[in-house]
């Protein structure tokens, strides 16, 4: 399923979950060109459909940067599949020098000063932002019995619009409060709280942010390490989605 890309949705009100599917929504984490249509459980859920939707959020070719992302488009889509909760992968930075390298993490808030999407122009728009507790334990407690690589319960999830990295003083300044970076995971659980999704993120550790390390960082650099990478993630996401697929209270 190709991901929405350019524009903006017109406001038309939240879309509604009307089924119990799984959506996986990656992007930058993953290279261009990465299918995951064979991982994850097979079979067939419900109303004989895959019980696993997989969406790339910059498009299948991943030509389309963080800031046109069209997120309210994408969490349309996913609602209109299916849907009922999301697990999204997303590349980042770490804002701490001793951060571990080639590692996961699983955020538990996220700081995005200035970000606010919504799919209302009223009142409604009036939220509460904030990842899904209930389905945010289950991926925890799945990953960390299934899958190999290391990941971290909990941090502060740092949103940038992008689609620059980021100055070393503004590293500085947002490690205060956060401890990695990324440009599309919040604006991403905002609206899927509005729609009524659930929403949960695992993001790989792919770099130290912008001025960490001893050399300045390049996106050349960001790429090499992202791309060596992805396979153990992608391994470790066929290990774990039978249990995240499944129904809740259901052995995956």
């Amino acid at each position: 399923m190709g991901g929405a890309s350019g524009g903006r949705a017109a406001r038309s009100g939240a879309p509604t979950v009307s089924g119990a599917r799984l959506g996986i929504v990656h992007g930058h984490s993953l290279p261009a060109g990465t299918s995951l249509e064979g991982i994850g459980p097979g079979g067939e859920g419900e109303e004989g459909q895959p019980p696993v939707v997989f969406l790339p959020r910059h498009g299948l070719d991943l030509s389309t940067p963080a800031h046109l992302v069209d997120h309210a488009a994408n969490v349309r889509v996913l609602c209109e599949a299916g849907c009922d909760r999301v697990l999204a992968l997303g590349s980042v930075g770490s804002l701490r020098v001793e951060g571990s390298l080639r590692t996961l993490i699983c955020p538990h808030d996220f700081l995005a000063p200035g970000i606010a999407p919504s799919f209302f122009d009223d009142v409604r728009g009036h939220s509460v932002p904030g990842f899904d507790r209930e389905w945010r334990r289950r991926v925890v407690a799945a990953w960390v019995e299934r899958g190999e690589l290391e990941l971290a319960d909990g941090g502060v999830y740092a949103h940038v619009s992008g689609p620059r990295f980021e100055t070393p003083a503004e590293v500085r300044a947002l490690a205060r409060d956060a401890d990695v970076v990324g440009m599309t995971i919040a604006a991403e659980a905002i609206l899927a709280r509005e729609a009524g999704l659930g929403y949960a993120a695992v993001c790989t550790i792919d770099n130290l942010a912008n001025g960490l390390a001893n050399e300045p960082l390049t996106v050349e650099e960001y790429r090499r390490a992202r791309d060596a990478f992805a396979p153990a993630v992608i391994a470790d996401l066929e290990r774990v989605l039978p249990a995240l697929a499944a129904p809740a209270g259901a052995i995956g």
